[in-house]
Parts: structure tokens; sequence; C-alpha cells
């Protein structure tokens, strides 16, 4: 039988030959880094900015441009993983693979782990060059960068030669893959050494009723609109915007989920319960929501009551009693211990799991160690608590069963449902030094009203 050391180690074998295979007959040191290419072998992103202003104007403030100087990614990186190959040999060669999709030019130069941002053409992250240079992916499922590249004068886009004009840089190929929800796929689902899909975003997608409809991710997220792709080229009815926009984006983000909160009676003495009921509508994404490093992001609903002198209630979510409820619900509990030995505190506690209020509900679906405890490290991921996110088109409802206090003005009393959204959880941000990625978005806000007797 193979030990969970040994199990890492044929999974990583595995991927390794089928990231051959994909790359074509790469040259592949006994580190396992590849360096059939080189930095040079690909288009700086200002060398497209000439004819495609537009198009690298919006590329260069979106995620795309920052997958490896973003500051959380920067920290996450080499504070975590890098760390835990030094500190764990099981893991020692986790982190190159965080290279093969945020900075895909310095994994196949063999430029792992790649100097801090700011030192290398690393920096470019998501280019241009790699994008338009992929021809394919390897195998049934996209996951863990397996797509195929050439890199070169070709590149690759979405015009047959009789609707485009011919570039006087670089010669122009038509694919069929930039049209497709897999070519995101390959960046966007990710296994971990476990077996554990850590990233399922476009398998979520393909699951859900959106990919059935043909609405595929570029639909949402790289918008069309009438323009040139290039400033000397045709007119087109649908130029695809370079916007990248998504989790990052309080725009993006904004609305995602509907709410909707009402009372089950609308006038109530104090002392007298009064149950309130939420609806959650996700009318906005093609997939769950949170997505995507599901184990960093953190989306909650916090309901209070306000009464007629402005006193303020918070109002818990009632419990469903569904297993392993307890962690979508916020409490006072520590958690992530896993990170103590990788930042050198041997007897690291934790820190407090949620940073939200006590009793919110939570739509999260928690990562766990191979000790069963919560983790923000994805690739110490051995399996999943309970998947309490809301996907594509899903209603979820709420009950808050409140007793009005025995002080409540009479009057109007406003309850309030909120929901937030954060790319970190607070307590891990401030360990880490992230505290940006803490702070809230409002994804929407509904409220409702009851009369309090006297």
């Amino acid at each position: 039988m193979f030990s969970s050391r040994n199990l890492r180690l044929l999974f990583f074998a595995f991927h390794l030959v089928g990231f051959i295979m994909t790359v074509g007959a790469a040259d592949v040191s006994a580190d396992g880094k590849t360096d059939k290419y080189s930095y040079e072998d690909f288009e700086k992103p200002g060398a497209c900015r000439a004819c495609h202003l537009d198009i690298f104007r919006q590329w260069e403030q979106s995620m795309m441009s920052q997958a490896y100087t973003h500051h959380w990614d920067e920290v996450e990186y080499f504070k975590l993983a890098v760390a835990h190959g030094k500190a764990d040999p099981d893991f020692e060669t986790t982190h190159e693979g965080c290279n093969g999709c945020h900075t895909p030019m310095a994994y196949l130069s063999g430029d792992v782990p790649p100097p801090r941002p700011g030192e290398s053409r690393a920096d470019e992250s998501v280019s241009c060059d790699i994008c338009h240079t992929l021809t394919g992916f390897e195998g049934d499922i996209p996951f863990n960068f397996n797509w195929k590249i050439d890199p070169g004068s070709k590149k690759r886009g979405p015009r047959k030669a009789d609707e485009a004009k011919n570039s006087p840089h670089h010669e122009m190929v038509f694919t069929d893959f930039v049209h497709t929800a897999e070519f995101c796929g390959t960046c966007h689902n990710e296994k971990d050494d476990f077996g554990m899909w850590v990233k399922s975003t476009h398998l979520e997608w393909k699951e859900g009723p959106y990919s059935k409809q043909g609405v595929i991710c570029q639909d949402c997220h790289m918008t069309y609109s009438p323009g040139r792709s290039a400033m000397m080229g045709n007119e087109h009815p649908d130029v695809a915007q370079h916007l990248f926009h998504g989790a990052h984006d309080p725009g993006k983000v904004a609305g995602t989920i509907e709410l909707r909160i009402h009372p089950d009676i609308r006038e109530a003495e104090p002392g007298e319960p009064v149950k309130f009921t939420l609806a959650l509508f996700n009318g906005k994404t093609g997939h769950k929501f949170p997505t995507g490093s599901v184990e960093d992001r953190i989306v909650w609903v916090h309901v209070e009551a306000k009464d007629a002198k402005g006193n303020v209630y918070h109002l818990p979510v009632d419990k469903k009693g569904f297993d392993g409820e307890d962690m979508t619900i916020a409490a006072d509990v520590l958690a992530y211990q896993d990170m103590g030995p990788i930042l050198g505190k041997s007897s690291f506690a934790g820190v407090q799991r949620d940073g939200v209020p006590v009793g919110d509900r939570i739509f999260r679906m928690p990562y766990l160690d191979p000790q069963g405890r919560m983790t923000i490290m994805q690739w110490n991921t051995k399996s999943f608590g309970p998947d309490y996110r809301i996907g594509p088109r899903e209603t979820k409802l709420e009950t808050y069963t409140f007793e009005l206090p025995q002080d409540a003005e009479p009057g109007k009393m406003t309850v309030t449902a909120t929901m937030y959204y954060a790319l970190l959880v607070k307590p891990v941000a401030e360990l880490l030094g992230a505290e940006e990625e803490a702070i809230p978005m409002v994804v929407n806000i509904h409220s409702t009203t009851i009369e309090v007797l006297d």
C-alpha cells in the first residue's frame, strides 16, 4: 500500500509526465523544472501596446497582469508555499505548480521559484503572448495548466483570415480554442497532490445551467462591443474586451446575489418571537459564489434590527442541522493551525477562524488539512467540509427567529440583511500582512419593517 507521501510523489510524477506531453519534447531537469523555453521566446506586452492600445490598457488593469505581482499572491507564495517546501520534504516541489498559471513564462523557462516581484520578467504574469500562443489542451479535463503552447511569430485569435487584416508585426492564425470555456479551465480548475479539486470554477460552470445554453466564461468576463481590436484593423461587431473582471472587482461582485427579507407577522409586542425569512438568489454567476480560491474567500450575511429610537440588535441565523453546519456559522473559534510550523511558530494555536460577527451565516466550502483542521493553504487540502456556497440560479432560504427585546422602542422597526464579501479572512490577513485583502465589499442589501406595539 502506498503511503500518503508516495501517493503525492506518484501524483507529481503523473502530473509532470502530463506537462511534458503538453509542451512537447521539453527538456526537464532532475528537479522537475522545464527549460524548453526562455523569456526571450515570448513577446513583451509592451510590444502589443502599439497596435492594441485599448486592449493593452484593459489587460494592464486586470488581475491577469498581476497574477504574480499582486501582494497577496506574493505573500501566499513566498511566506507559505515556498516556505512549506523548505519545511517539509513531502511538499518540496509543490510551489512549482503555482507558477504554471501565475507566471507561465517563468515556469516554462525553468525560473522556479522566480525572483520576488520587481526583479524579472516573471512580473508579466499572464501576458498577451501566453494566451495568444496556446493551441489547445492535453487530455479530457482542463486543469493544472495542461494547455499546449507554441510561442513564436504566429498569434492565435478569434478571427479567420477573411475577417481580419494582416498584421504588419505577426502572423495571425484562427483558433476555436479561444472561444471555449476549456481555454479558461486550464488554469481555473486545479487539483492538488491529494487529488482534491481545490479550484473548480470551470467544472462548476460545466455542471450548471449556463453551459447547457452555450454561455461561456468569456461572455461574462470578456464582454463584447463593436470596435477594432487593433487600431489599423477592421471594424467588428463583437470585439472581446480584455477586462477579466471578477472576484477582485467590486463592480462585478455587487449584485451577484439578490436578497429579499420578510417577517411572518407585521406587528408584535416586546417578548414576542418574529421569524424573518431571507431569500438569496444567485442570478449573476455561471459558477458557484464564491468560487476560485474558496479557501481564502469569505461571504457572509449580517442581519440586524433597528428600532424607532435607533437601538440596534443583531439577529443570529437559525441552524438547519446539516453535517458540518458549525463551519458555516461564524463562531469564536481558532483555525489555520497548519500555518504555524511554516511560519516558524512551533506552538501556534491558530487565529480566529472567521473574523465576522458570531452567529452570521457564512457561504463557504471549508478546506481541511490532513488533520481535519480548516486551512487556507489549498495545496495542503486533503478533504472538504460542507459545500454551502450558492450555485448558479440557486435560491437559498435562511431564517432568523428574533424575540423582540423588552426595551424595544414602540413604532417602526427596520430589519436589514447585508451580504458582504472579502477576498481573505480578516484574522489571516492581519497575521500575514495582507490587510487590504480583508476589506469587505457589499454584495447586496435589503430591508423590511415590522411595527413594535406599545
